[in-house]
């Protein structure tokens, strides 16, 4: 099969090592096309923001002094685990260096067309058109696929609140998407608008720089447990801003100077045409059976939507899973069977207390997920001890922001971990 990759993050960097596999005497042609001229996706620092020279949107969310919130014994490959290390919690830059270890280990590199800009994904019959500029050589291509693999990431578009009176406000707001270091907030006041986990985390890290912070969250989101440096205080939603003064729901009043949106980001695949008919509503990307695979066109497959996973091993996982589908190997429900599936879904996700747009969000759930894509494709299953250490590093970083990344963690079986500090 001729098949096509969009982007080389970590997903496309899975997709490429599985889909130029010898199996059988056998192995599908193979085009990765990345926009910029570096593999890593997000993974990637730059301290450029907005557009690139080629006026395209800047497509990581890299801040310089990010560590992972996850520890590296789970973050690596089913069949590359991260290299032994003391640390358990790593530096972008650490993980950048093992993901430019893993395509040199399968030599990668050569499908991949770097700084190439996928301008469109058309249905064509039984195959797929795939409109190309290489930006280099300003020149446009075109290319037709039998299957194309969604590749693109979810952390490159930001997602903006609407708030009465916002744009009455006269200070500075940025979203995280563009945040590099702490010293853009020198002695200003902050309003950090969302409590994720990159709330969290940059609220605790623009503390060092800032006169004061505030951190407003949803009523409804999982309860901080935080003990916080003293000018960092947290509050419930915002009710409206008037000027500099920002009103929140209990009455109070506070006076800011930056607005820091971490409120998170929308799925966007701008490439895909109308003809596609993939849909993003409230951030749920549908039609897809199993967070996946296109139910009108099933040779279209979106790698890596589901979030609060062990990313790596899931990106691996589904990969191994499509090709299986598109080998013919594993046979797919009827489309009725399968929205049937994605309707039922949903429907227990709501009884569940959870909204649309937390569709794709795994966390608890999520090895529940690995077992299901393993055993419809007949795949080896992730090791439980992944969801179960994902799940108990998570909790800790509720607990104890400051201190929760020396934590450090060594996997004994498949379903046992221990912290070892």
């Amino acid at each position: 099969m001729r098949i096509c990759i969009i982007g080389f993050g970590a997903a496309g960097i899975a997709a490429a090592r599985h889909v130029t596999a010898r199996k059988d005497n056998v192995q599908h042609e193979c085009i990765v096309f990345e926009q910029t001229d570096k593999l890593g996706g997000t993974w990637v620092y730059t301290d450029d923001v907005g557009n690139d020279h080629y006026g395209l949107p800047i497509h990581t969310s890299m801040y310089k002094s990010l560590r992972t919130n996850l520890p590296k014994e789970i973050m690596g490959f089913p069949d590359f685990p991260i290299p032994e290390q003391e640390k358990s919690y790593l530096t972008a830059k650490e993980i950048l260096h093992f993901l430019r270890l893993y395509v040199d280990k399968f030599n990668l590199n050569k499908f991949v067309k770097y700084n190439h800009h996928v301008k469109s994904v058309t249905p064509n019959k039984n195959e797929w058109k795939v409109e190309v500029r290489d930006l280099k050589n300003n020149e446009d291509h075109s290319y037709t696929f039998d299957a194309v693999l969604v590749c693109n990431g979810h952390y490159h578009t930001p997602i903006y609140p609407t708030i009465p009176g916002i744009d009455t406000f006269p200070g500075e707001k940025i979203h995280s998407h563009d945040y590099r270091q702490p010293n853009i907030f020198k002695d200003k006041r902050v309003i950090v608008i969302g409590a994720g986990p990159s709330g969290i985390d940059l609220s605790l890290e623009i503390a060092s720089t800032a006169s004061n912070v505030i951190l407003s969250r949803h009523k409804d989101s999982d309860d901080i447990r935080n003990v916080f440096p003293e000018n960092v205080k947290m509050k419930f939603e915002i009710k409206e801003i008037n000027g500099k003064n920002v009103i929140f729901e209990d009455g109070s009043i506070e006076e800011a100077d930056t607005l820091f949106y971490c409120t998170g980001y929308q799925y966007s695949f701008p490439f895909l045409t109308e003809e596609c008919g993939i849909r993003v509503e409230d951030n749920c990307v549908q039609p897809l059976y199993k967070h996946l695979i296109h139910i009108e066109h099933p040779t279209l497959c979106l790698i890596g939507l589901p979030f609060y996973v062990c990313a790596f091993a899931l990106f691996d996982l589904q990969v191994r899973y499509v090709l299986k589908v598109l080998e013919g190997e594993v046979k797919l429900p009827s489309k009725e069977e399968m929205l049937k599936d994605t309707e039922n879904e949903m429907k227990l996700r709501k009884e569940n207390g959870l909204k649309k747009k937390q569709f794709h969000m795994m966390g608890p759930r999520q090895g529940d997920y690995y077992a299901e894509l393993a055993s419809l494709g007949n795949l080896p299953p992730l090791p439980p001890v992944m969801a179960d250490l994902h799940n108990f590093a998570s909790n800790r970083q509720l607990n104890d922001l400051k201190n929760f990344r020396e934590d450090n963690y060594k996997i004994v079986d498949d379903k046992t971990f221990i912290k070892v500090n």
